[in-house]
């Protein structure tokens, strides 16, 4: 999932919520037809949640881990799921050869120019590879909105910290259809966050991913009041059960394209 060059990504806090994030994965999986001969590529890796799942249903194939975060590629080596890791940034990786099949979970709504990278890795693939996206489209919601609120809020004149906008999963399959076979749909996942015991439940599950670009551009101090004034924001935007936990809708879209 690690994309973002210059401060590595936090594996442990990341993984915090590993199996609300590895869902969306397994649900995307599940509609990956039959492939012609080649290696499976996870494409933003990340830590290799996806890896066992990905061997599982591709026993006999190379797999290859492909991300831009060393910390997240020594998290994945150790599980010893992958055939190969390789650090990389995706927004120009080619494979060695035409690919079977190009996984990527939650890692391409980080990059921009969507117009030409998913088209582009539609067509480094095999006769007949299917290149399947899973992508967050959260962030019209609330936990996504008060970030780039507070933020201005705090410190105006600063510039905010944007990743490239997800679009409808129609635009995406209109987009792709010269490309190949394409089918494309959206789900809005409703997680139960558990309370935490400092700060909101959103608040932890955004701070290693949306709030990331946004940290980044802080001293300790000032992410310290960013921090206090987001979590201040999202409960009365998310407001807690008595139990400290909180409903938090989320929504995302997937791609399967088959190259013909």
């Amino acid at each position: 999932m690690s994309l973002v060059t210059g401060d590595d990504w936090n594996p442990g806090t990341y993984e915090r919520f590993r199996g609300l994030r590895l869902r969306p994965a397994l649900d995307l999986l599940a509609q990956v037809p039959d492939l012609p001969p080649g290696d499976v590529v996870d494409l933003g890796c990340g830590a290799g949640a996806v890896g066992a799942a990905l061997r599982a249903r591709f026993a006999q194939r190379r797999l290859l881990g492909v991300d831009a975060s060393p910390a997240m590629l020594e998290r994945a080596q150790a599980l010893g799921t992958f055939d190969a890791l390789a650090k990389g940034d995706i927004a120009t990786w080619v494979p060695a050869s035409p690919t079977a099949l190009i996984f990527s979970n939650a890692a391409l709504h980080w990059l921009g120019d969507h117009q030409r990278l998913l088209p582009r890795l539609a067509n480094v693939l095999a006769p007949g590879g299917v290149l399947a996206v899973q992508m967050p489209r959260n962030f019209d919601a609330a936990s996504h909105r008060l970030l780039h609120e507070t933020f201005t809020r705090c410190f105006p004149g600063r510039i905010e910290a944007r990743p490239a906008p997800v679009k409808l999963a129609r635009d995406y399959v209109s987009l792709l259809r010269p490309h190949g076979q394409v089918e494309g749909w959206e789900t809005e996942y409703v997680h139960h966050l558990v309370a935490v015991p400092i700060g909101h439940p959103v608040r932890a599950f955004t701070e290693s991913t949306a709030m990331r670009p946004f940290l980044a551009q802080l001293s300790d101090a000032e992410a310290t009041q960013f921090t206090k004034a987001y979590d201040t924001a999202l409960t009365q935007a998310y407001s807690p059960e008595p139990d400290g936990s909180v409903l938090f809708p989320f929504r995302r879209v997937f791609l399967i394209v088959r190259r013909p």
